[in-house]
C-alpha cells in the first residue's frame, strides 16, 4: 500500500460524490420548474442511496469480480465477502478502490435523471436506475476498466479501448439511455419554459467542475504527474469549452447567457474525460474548443430536428461530448482507431438495445409517466408532498 497513493482516491472519493450531491442535483434543479425542483433533488439522493448498496451487494463484483470470461466479474465479491483491510488493488486498499468506483456508479445513471424530469414516476426511476445499473453499466465497465473483452489483450489486440475516465463507460452509456427514455416518456405539456433558477444551476455546475479533478484525477489511481495532469487537462478543456460555447451563442443569437456559459463547461468536461490521462495542455484547448460548438449544435439537432425532448440535454452535452473525447483520442495518436471506434460501437449498441428492453420491462411494473394531473400540479407537491418554495409569502 501507497500511503500517498490512498490518501489521495480518498479526496478523489469525496470529490466524485460531492458532482452528485449536491452537484448534479442544483444543476438538474435549478434547469427545471419550480414545482418539480424538489422532485430532481429526491430522485439524485435517491439514486446516490440506492446505487450505493447494489454496488456493494453485487455491482463491484459484476464490474470488477475475478472472472476470466472477459464479459463479466462475476460473484466472487459479492457484498465484499473476503475482502479485509490489507487486500490491495494496485498501490490501494481495495476497500479505497470499491469506494471510488461506487461514487461512479453513482453518478452515472443520475445523469440520466436530465432526460425525464418532470414527468416520469418515481417508482420508475429507482426500479429502472438498479436495473440500468447493475445489467448496463456494471458489465461495460468490466469490459473496459475490469479487464474485459475491450481492455488490452481483448477483441482489439495489445492496445485496447482507452477510455481514461468514462467517455464511454459513463457518458457514452448515460446519454445513449437518456435518449431512449425521452423518446419514450414523449415531450413535457410544456417545453417553453425557462430555468426556474440559473444561480442554482451555476453553483451546481461549479461543483461539478471542482468535483471533476477528483473524476479524472482519481482515475490515474495513484497520487503522481499523470493525476496532476489529468487535473490540470480538465480545468484547461472545461474553461476553454465554457468559453467557445458563449462565443457560439452569442454569434448565433447576440447574446452570451450563463445557463449557455455553464453547459459548455460541462460540455468540455464530458469530452476531456476519456482523454485526461492521455493529452496535455494543447489538446485539451482543442477538445473544449471544439466541445463548446460540437454540443451546442447537437442541442439544437436532438430539440428541433429529432424533436426528442431530452429535457436537460444529457445526450447532446453527455453523449455527444464522451463520443468525441474518446474519438480525439485516436485522433492524438493515443489510441488505435479500431479500438475506439469499436469500443464506441459494441457498448452504444449494448447501451441502446439493453436500455429499450430495460424500459419495456420496467413499464409493465411501475408506470413510466405520471398522470396529466401530476405533471401539470408540479411532482414536488403531487408525488412527494413538499414545495420547494412558500408561494403564499
Amino acid at each position: 500500500m501507497n500511503a500517498a497513493d490512498t490518501s489521495w482516491i480518498m479526496v478523489a472519493t469525496a470529490l466524485v460524490l460531492f458532482m452528485s450531491l449536491p452537484g448534479l442535483a442544483l444543476f438538474y434543479g435549478g434547469l427545471v420548474r419550480a414545482r418539480n425542483v424538489l422532485s430532481v433533488f429526491m430522485q439524485v439522493f435517491a439514486i446516490a442511496c440506492l446505487m450505493s448498496i447494489l454496488w456493494l451487494v453485487v455491482g463491484y463484483s459484476i464490474a470488477f469480480g475475478g472472472s476470466t470470461s472477459g464479459v463479466w466479474g462475476g460473484l466472487d465479491k459479492l457484498l465484499l465477502l473476503g475482502v479485509t483491510t490489507d487486500d490491495l488493488t494496485g498501490t490501494l486498499p481495495e476497500v479505497a478502490f470499491f469506494a471510488f468506483q461506487m461514487t461512479f456508479a453513482i453518478i452515472t445513471p443520475a445523469l440520466i435523471v436530465g432526460a425525464y424530469v418532470e414527468r416520469v414516476g418515481f417508482g420508475f426511476v429507482l426500479l429502472f436506475s438498479g436495473a440500468w445499473m447493475l445489467l448496463i453499466y456494471a458489465p461495460v465497465v468490466h469490459w473496459i476498466w475490469g479487464g474485459g473483452f475491450l481492455a488490452d489483450g481483448g477483441i482489439f489486440g495489445a492496445t485496447g479501448v482507452r477510455d481514461f475516465a468514462g467517455g464511454i463507460v459513463v457518458h457514452e452509456t448515460a446519454g445513449i439511455a437518456a435518449l431512449v427514455i425521452a423518446y419514450a416518456l414523449g415531450p413535457r405539456r410544456n417545453r417553453t419554459t425557462p430555468p426556474h433558477n440559473p444561480g442554482f444551476v451555476m453553483i451546481g455546475a461549479g461543483m461539478l467542475w471542482v468535483g471533476w479533478f477528483g473524476f479524472n484525477g482519481g482515475s490515474q489511481l495513484a497520487a503522481d504527474g499523470g493525476a496532476a495532469m489529468a487535473i490540470t487537462v480538465t480545468h484547461i478543456s472545461a474553461a476553454m469549452a465554457s468559453l467557445s460555447w458563449a462565443l457560439w451563442e452569442r454569434i448565433k443569437y447576440g447574446k452570451a447567457s450563463l445557463v449557455g456559459l455553464v453547459t459548455g463547461t460541462i460540455a468540455g468536461l464530458a469530452s476531456i474525460t476519456p482523454a485526461s490521462g492521455f493529452v496535455g495542455p494543447v489538446e485539451a484547448l482543442i477538445i473544449g474548443a471544439v466541445a463548446g460548438v460540437l454540443c451546442q449544435e447537437a442541442v439544437g439537432v436532438i430539440r428541433n430536428r429529432l424533436r426528442i425532448d431530452d429535457t436537460l440535454d444529457v445526450f447532446a452535452v453527455h453523449g455527444v461530448g464522451g463520443i468525441f473525447g474518446t474519438v480525439m483520442i485516436a485522433i492524438f495518436g493515443a489510441g488505435s482507431w479500431a479500438a475506439q471506434l469499436g469500443g464506441l460501437a459494441v457498448v452504444g449498441v449494448f447501451t441502446l438495445v439493453g436500455t429499450v428492453v430495460l424500459v419495456k420491462l420496467v413499464g409493465l411494473v411501475t408506470p413510466l409517466r405520471v398522470d396529466a394531473e401530476t405533471e401539470v400540479n408540479g411532482l414536488d407537491l403531487s408525488v412527494h408532498g413538499e414545495r420547494a418554495y412558500d408561494m403564499s409569502s
